[in-house]
């Protein structure tokens, strides 16, 4: 298979832009959006060309990693990179969690003679702010690239971090990510489970709602970010990208003539 094969992988003709634009219409509250994602590999270099697009397609194997602390989800058997199935994009959610902060209700500052400052905080009893945290180490390095690419993986999206970005680059693996680390997975994560519905979020469904990738769902990812589309609406999600293609395109035409954005939109998109 190939992953820009317009017969095969046909979501690989359209920008993660459109798709989200295309999901948002059709009332997915996410638009898809995996938060976050950077492409690390290939390299700054790569794509940009104006006839060259990077763009990462395929159906979704899952991978739900968990803090080493956690003593209660399951434990794998096998090394999840060895489970990788050939032409799937590998999609690992690190942990995160959530503190508990107290608010002060007030601070007070002042000197002392001896031009020592103090600080008076009054907390208030049971009013506490939600501080999310992630996990800071790698998930994922250039062992798992290699494993994985020998299984004919397509690439990896993370919910999380990487490292070892020369050796992804040198493998040309694509691997998109929230941020890179030194530190590996040991001993601060471990992989819990595989081929499970993970949950992607922005840290608060009061600012973003989250994404939920199941397994086979369709990823799509480019310079613009990741995008998850439900396996159930991918015909639906081609006709309607399709359609805001060919509007968005006559949108462009008119503004590069000289129109109004704001005629154009009334006109072409109909508000």
């Amino acid at each position: 298979m190939d992953p820009n094969s317009s017969s095969e992988f046909p979501l690989a003709l359209f920008s993660t832009c459109e798709l989200s634009d295309a999901l948002i219409k059709l009332g997915v509250p996410s638009g898809g959006y995996i938060p976050d994602m950077h492409m690390y590999s290939p390299g700054p270099q790569a794509g940009t060309s104006s006839s060259e697009t990077i763009r990462l397609c395929g159906p979704a194997y899952t991978v739900q990693m968990v803090f080493s602390t956690d003593t209660t989800s399951p434990k794998l058997t096998a090394h999840f990179v060895d489970t990788v199935p050939t032409n799937t994009v590998v999609v690992v959610s690190a942990p995160s969690g959530e503190l508990q902060l107290a608010v002060p209700s007030f601070l007070y500052l002042r000197r002392t003679p001896a031009s020592t400052l103090l600080i008076t905080v009054s907390l208030t009893p049971n009013f506490r702010t939600p501080i999310n945290t992630e996990a800071k180490n790698a998930v994922w390095g250039g062992l798992m690239t290699a494993g994985a690419q020998s299984r004919g993986a397509l690439g990896v999206v993370i919910s999380g971090r990487c490292r070892d970005l020369s050796e992804h680059r040198a493998a040309g693996f694509p691997v998109f990510a929230r941020g890179h680390s030194t530190v590996g997975q040991s001993p601060f994560t471990r992989p819990s489970a595989v081929d499970v519905p993970v949950v992607i979020g922005s840290g608060s469904e009061d600012v973003f709602p989250s994404t939920t990738v199941n397994p086979r769902d369709w990823i799509v990812a480019d310079e613009d970010g990741a995008v998850c589309v439900p396996k159930g609406l991918l015909t639906k999600v081609l006709e309607v990208a399709a359609k805001g293609r060919d509007v968005d395109a006559k949108c462009l035409e008119d503004i590069r003539l000289g129109k109004g954005v704001q005629e154009t939109f009334k006109l072409h998109r109909g508000r």
